[in-house]
């Protein structure tokens, strides 16, 4: 998984991995929350969206499917 940068109050840092889809969300309070058959289009426009966290939230979280980290 490649790190990708991101600035947010919500999250601390993403990992996303183009050969699969997984996405890896390190959150600040220190959870951390996988992702699979993320789209790389999703993890661009998250962590180049004016509110990285706002758009987790809205459609990530509630999209696709959590598995365990």
């Amino acid at each position: 998984m490649k790190p990708v940068t991101v600035k947010s109050a919500l999250i601390d840092a993403v990992y996303f991995s183009q050969e699969d889809g997984r996405l890896r969300v390190c959150l600040n309070n220190g959870e951390e929350r996988m992702f699979e058959g993320v789209a790389e289009a999703h993890v661009i426009a998250m962590v180049t969206s004016e509110s990285p966290g706002k758009y987790y939230m809205q459609n990530v979280r509630t999209r696709f499917k959590r598995i365990a980290a």
